[in-house]
Formats: C-alpha cells, sequence, structure tokens
C-alpha cells in the first residue's frame, strides 16, 4: 500500500481517526452478538444462602451453548481466598478468567501487605472486574458472579450479587445468578429462616438447584447414571470447604424420597403380587383403572 498524499488545501489535520475513516481503512463494527456469530459456552445457576455460622453457596454443574449441553460437568464455585468464595454465571470463558485473576489480586494484596483484604475490599474488586467486562456483556459476553464470605472482622456471613455495569448489591439472606436463579429464588424464598444451620442451608440449596432444573432446561439436575452433583461448599470462620461430594449425593437421595412421595399423591402401592391379584378389599374404592 502506498503513502497517502494530500495537497495543503487538503490537509486532513490531526485526526488520525478521521483520517483513517476518509481512506476507508477503519475496521468494520459486527452488527450482532458475538453469540449470534459462533456458538458461546454459558454457565447457568448459582446460588448462595445464608446460615448461623456462614454461608453455602452452590451451583449446578451444566454448561450449555444454545440448545446444546456443550459440558456436563462443569464446576461454578471457587474459592477466592481462606474466607470468601466466587460463584460464576455467564459467559464461561470470560467468568473463568475473571476468577483466577481475582484470586491472583486477592493473593498478591495479602503478600505485599501481609493482611488478607476486608471482606468489603474484596467485593469492591470484584465489582470492578465485572465493570471492566462491560464492553464484551454488550457483545453477549455477560459475566455476573455472586461473591460470598465470611467477614471475619464482623463474625457472620455476607453475601453480595452484581450487575452487568459493576453495580454490587448485598444481600441480607439469599442471592441466585444465571438462567434458572428466579425459579431457585422462589424455593429459597419459601424455606428460608432466620439463624439456618448449616444442614438446613445445604438442604434448601439443593432443593433451589433441583427445582430450577427442573423448569430450566439450561441448568442441570443430578445425573444418577454418570454420579454428577451440584458443587456446594461453606464458607465460615474455618474457611472455605468444599461439601463431599458424597454428602451431597446422600442429601439428593433423602430429597428425591420426598418428591417421590409427594408426587405419588399418597396412592397405595402393594408391596406383593398376591395382594395385587386378590382384588379389592372390602372398603376399598375397587381397582384403579
Amino acid at each position: 500500500m502506498q503513502i497517502p498524499l494530500f495537497t495543503p488545501n487538503d490537509d486532513p489535520g490531526p485526526d488520525f481517526a478521521a483520517l483513517v475513516r476518509r481512506l476507508g481503512l477503519d475496521p468494520q463494527v459486527p452488527d450482532s452478538p458475538v453469540t449470534d456469530r459462533f456458538p458461546v459456552t454459558h454457565a447457568t445457576t448459582v446460588v448462595a444462602v445464608r446460615h448461623a455460622d456462614g454461608v453455602v453457596m452452590a451451583g449446578d454443574r451444566r454448561a450449555t451453548a444454545g440448545n446444546i449441553i456443550a459440558h456436563r460437568a462443569i464446576e461454578k464455585v471457587f474459592p477466592a481466598d481462606r474466607h470468601s468464595g466466587v460463584a460464576i454465571a455467564g459467559a464461561a470463558g470470560p467468568a473463568m478468567e475473571m476468577v483466577r485473576l481475582f484470586q491472583l489480586q486477592l493473593e498478591h494484596y495479602e503478600k505485599v501487605e501481609g493482611t488478607p483484604l476486608s471482606l468489603e475490599g474484596k467485593a469492591n474488586q470484584l465489582a470492578q472486574m465485572v465493570r471492566s467486562n462491560l464492553p464484551a456483556a454488550m457483545q453477549g459476553l455477560m459475566v455476573v458472579p455472586i461473591f460470598a464470605g465470611y467477614d471475619t472482622r464482623r463474625g457472620l456471613g455476607r453475601l453480595f450479587q452484581y450487575d452487568a455495569t459493576g453495580g454490587r448489591y448485598e444481600e441480607s439472606h439469599f442471592t441466585t445468578s444465571g438462567s434458572g436463579g428466579s425459579l431457585a429464588a422462589s424455593v429459597l424464598k419459601q424455606g428460608y429462616r432466620e439463624a439456618l444451620g448449616r444442614d438446613e442451608a445445604i438442604d434448601l440449596t439443593i432443593s433451589a438447584l433441583f427445582h430450577a432444573a427442573d423448569d430450566d432446561s439450561a441448568t442441570g439436575g443430578p445425573d444418577l447414571i454418570r454420579g454428577i452433583y451440584p458443587v456446594v461448599a461453606t464458607i465460615t470462620a474455618e474457611g472455605f470447604e468444599r461439601v463431599p461430594e458424597s454428602e451431597v449425593a446422600e442429601r439428593f437421595g433423602a430429597l428425591v424420597s420426598v418428591l417421590t412421595g409427594r408426587e405419588l399423591g399418597g396412592v397405595r402401592i402393594p408391596e406383593t403380587s398376591s395382594e395385587t391379584s386378590a382384588g379389592p378389599r372390602a372398603g376399598d374404592g375397587g381397582p384403579i383403572r
């Protein structure tokens, strides 16, 4: 390409951007979101609940790309540092990169200052990172995490939710994010009460995820065939601790048993084949047709 030449009467001036546009060299801005041009993997539903000793965070394991299940065992709940955690929802790639950078920043601060950043400071730092992702969010690569932790200064668990612009909002009881978030929130609203114990809070979160998966195709429920269950973690004065998968599986089994009983509606099922063949007994309404 030759260097463009201009006469003194046709001086383009000092505006380089105007010069590029004049020569027709400005790049074409896409007129559609990124998600319309190629599939983007999205993490879906995550929840967090306060309890008497801290916080419980949980996330389902399904990632979707449009109407396709992109991954069945993605993890969406991560430790940020010893006393805090992040649960991701939105575009999976940018979200995971944000979590790794957030972890690094908190570790770097602690090494330089000799003390961990306050929980409030951590929440503000994550808000800035979400805000810096806004240009990508406008193209469909939105990241909307949940941040939670145990405030060692106040001696209690705290929850923070965000919007795509970096707005940070503290919640007093529970919070959700992702495609099934509103469905999960309905379950949490019905089941939450003050001073929940650890076990009760875990049961409430897995119930919320289970019911969200029942109505939202992007949210994955427990996969009994592959042995895949949601990730559940607690954050207390002792720190971030992931709940063992065996315990999560046991609690889901108990939940399924309860829901199965409700679905049967109290209909009595004969225990033996001989009882079935004996026909209706006195007082019965006859065989079920």
